[in-house]
């Protein structure tokens, strides 16, 4: 029976998806229902199977699929407390996402395929959790990559959701190159693609390569998790719509390589290079990404490089060894990330900018969106690790894993020796994970700041009619939909209470491996202590350059400067507040034309006055190359892509200009031959006396000279 039902839960997204892009013109009343409905059910079904399973159960099913002359490729199922519970998490975040989109994109003309992309997206992540087979699990892998890069692009008439959707791909890709000679070096050694043989031969000790397979592994993980240095396609991700965005972010997509190294760590365990190097990724990741993160002026780009940073959380757990502390730091950050995802959302629609400057300018935002309000507040806080939200207990237990890794004593839960992880990851990670701590208090507090708390509340009003105007234009926004509203409630709860699930081993841990997920009081204490700071600090900041831009109305001009030049962001580091986002254009309730007028009018609100922002006092001269990702981005195109395309120039003008110049001359030469043989062979005999006595006459004289 649990058989049966495994087998439901990414086979009916997958129906449900090519039954709704056919129903898509000649049914469109049809297209919601096949969107939802699957959906839902599959999310019930995993909490049956994860129910039905129960703790330390684990389930496996085989037939063989193809015959491959060597290495079997089997269709394979297995089931345990880790792939049970992320597909509750999969299930439940997805069916929030495609809710939440009927509302989102209601005026959509593209919204059938949408709808559908997003049930094969989450049909393919149910077959990574679920797949027995590393082959099989490469299907899902691949074709997660080739939704994500329809989704992103989804509004494929501008140019940054072009350029993001091929720029998501292709690094990617680069990662997944690697990944897929690793799986097959890795199941060369094992003799087999199925997990549980990989595992029986990496406790035997019958993988010879172990840090080469798990290097060419890390770079397939690297990609699709973004971990540095292919982390930079997913903050350009934003181009696409804000529900795909949630469920990249959360349950779909960067979750694979997380979810990949946590069921494959007894390989990673057997090289201490590997585990050494996803440290040292998992530590610059954070930290750089925090730092990112808090330059950011668009909300979305934010949340985008906070996903990065808690990425970076679960990578550094699995370099401890402590897969239990990463899943639980999976499931949690997958529930406050869809929420303040899809939250954000609501805030974009309410505001028509996703710019904070620009939101900062808007007074009674709060108001108008009370429920997203709310709840982004929750997520926030459990971003920012406040306890007793869920966000703390998880990043704790990584804390706490780091903590033991760094005296020798990794908790790897009986996958390989304690002593198999170095101290130096221990301690590497622990620094990196406070640091990041901090940075994420410190951005977390700001967005809230920013969005929620606008300092026009206490600056006086323009006496500018076209800003009286545009306010008023700008108050009169759509009231947050039924469907957009209570999916946030639903992540809610999540957010709020999975936290302490982990208190006790005989409740979430149970579904592990058994590793108890308590924080320890030291990093208990540290880790609250360095997230209020963090809040405190960028609360400071922010009733700093407040005061400062207050003051500056009546300083003489020469202080006023110096104060805004402190107080506010650069022009040139100030996300665009007339930059439509790309799926402003389908605000509920609004036209197109409607919601460019209303972007506009946030425009002119954002530009009326200057915005304290507390993001340069706190950043420094970091602002500027934080806020650019520190160059990454140029640095490849320089090194990469500018001698890439160069070369595809050169290849270019030699096949025009060489190649296709000597194939013209080839095949001229033999066509002037013929023309000119063809005018000789004329048929007139007397042409053909005459030459032959002037051939004689020529010879007759050639030998009358020689002689």
């Amino acid at each position: 029976m649990i058989l049966a039902l495994a087998v439901l839960v990414p086979l009916l997204p997958f129906l449900g998806a090519f039954a709704g892009l056919a129903a898509g013109r000649r049914a469109p009343g049809l297209v919601r229902p096949l969107a939802i409905l699957p959906t839902l059910a599959s999310a019930a079904l995993a909490v049956v199977v994860a129910c039905d399973l129960g703790t330390g159960r684990h389930l496996d099913a085989a037939t063989p699929l193809t015959p491959t002359g060597s290495v079997p490729i089997d269709l394979a199922l297995h089931l345990d407390g880790f792939s049970t519970l992320l597909a509750v998490l999969v299930g439940v975040v997805a069916a929030c996402v495609q809710i939440y989109s009927t509302s989102y994109l209601r005026d959509d003309p593209r919204y059938p395929s949408y709808a559908a992309l997003v049930s094969l997206f989450t049909a393919a992540m149910f077959l990574v959790l679920y797949s027995g087979d590393l082959i099989v699990l490469l299907v899902g892998w691949e074709v997660m990559g080739i939704c994500s890069y329809f989704l992103v692009g989804h509004h494929w008439e501008k140019d940054d959701a072009r350029s993001a959707s091929i720029k998501a791909f292709l690094v990617t890709k680069l990662g997944d190159i690697p990944f897929l000679f690793g799986i097959f070096a890795l199941a060369a050694d094992a003799g087999t693609f199925r997990i549980n043989g990989v595992l029986a031969a990496a406790g035997s000790g019958q993988l010879h390569h172990p840090t080469l397979i798990a290097l060419l592994l890390l770079c397939g993980v690297t990609g699709k998790s973004a971990q540095f240095p292919l982390h930079t396609w997913l903050p350009d991700a934003m181009a696409g719509p804000t529900p795909v965005s949630a469920l990249i972010h959360a349950a779909t997509m960067v979750a694979a390589g997380i979810y990949l190294v946590a069921r494959l760590l007894p390989v990673f365990l057997l090289s201490s290079t590997a585990l050494v190097v996803l440290a040292v990724m998992a530590a610059v990741t954070m930290v750089g990404s925090a730092l990112c993160a808090l330059a950011q002026d668009d909300i979305k780009r934010v949340l985008a490089y906070s996903t990065v940073g808690q990425l970076g959380y679960m990578a550094g757990a699995l370099a401890a060894g402590d897969r239990d502390a990463a899943v639980f730091h999976l499931l949690t950050h997958g529930a406050f990330k869809a929420l303040l995802f899809l939250a954000a959302g609501v805030v974009i629609h309410a505001s028509h900018t996703n710019s904070l400057t620009a939101m900062s300018r808007m007074p009674d935002l709060r108001k108008r969106v009370p429920d997203a309000f709310w709840t982004m507040t929750l997520g926030l806080l459990a971003l920012a690790g406040i306890p007793p939200l869920a966000g703390f207990f998880s990043k704790e237990s990584v804390l706490t894993a780091a903590e033991h890794a760094a005296r020798g004593e990794a908790l790897t839960g009986g996958l390989g020796p304690a002593d198999a992880v170095p101290s130096f990851v221990g301690w590497l990670i622990l620094v990196a994970g406070l640091l990041t701590g901090l940075l994420t208090a410190m951005y977390a507090t700001r967005l809230w700041l920013l969005a929620f708390r606008p300092s026009g509340r206490s600056s006086t009003r323009s006496t500018n009619p076209a800003h009286e105007a545009a306010l008023a234009h700008q108050s009169h926004t759509a009231d947050e939909p039924q469907a957009m509203r209570w999916p946030l409630w639903l992540l809610a709860v999540p957010t709020i209470a999975l936290g302490v699930t982990g208190l006790r081993t005989t409740w979430l841990p149970s579904f592990l491996d058994g590793t108890s997920l308590t924080p320890s009081v030291i990093t208990a204490v540290l880790g609250s202590c360095v997230a209020l700071l963090g809040v405190l600090v960028s609360y400071a900041a922010w009733r700093r350059v407040t005061f400062l831009v207050t003051d500056a109305r009546t300083a003489a001009p020469a202080l006023a400067a110096h104060e805004l030049d402190e107080a506010t962001r650069p022009h040139s580091t100030m996300a665009d507040p007339e930059q439509v986002t790309a799926d402003l254009s389908t605000v509920p309730g609004r036209t197109p034309d409607q919601a460019l007028a209303d972007a506009d009018s946030a425009a002119l609100a954002a530009e009326t006055a200057h915005a304290p922002d507390p993001a340069r006092l706190l950043l420094g001269p970091l602002l500027g190359p934080a806020g650019n990702g520190f160059g990454l981005d140029r640095l490849y195109a320089a090194v990469f892509v500018r001698p890439f395309l160069a070369a595809a120039s050169l290849v270019r003008f030699l096949d025009r200009e060489v190649i296709e110049t000597y194939l013209a001359g080839a095949t001229g030469a033999p066509q002037l031959l013929g023309a000119a043989v063809r005018r000789a062979q004329n048929g007139n005999a007397q042409t053909y006396l005459s030459a032959l006595l002037a051939g004689a006459v020529v010879l007759a004289v050639l030998v009358a000279v020689a002689q």
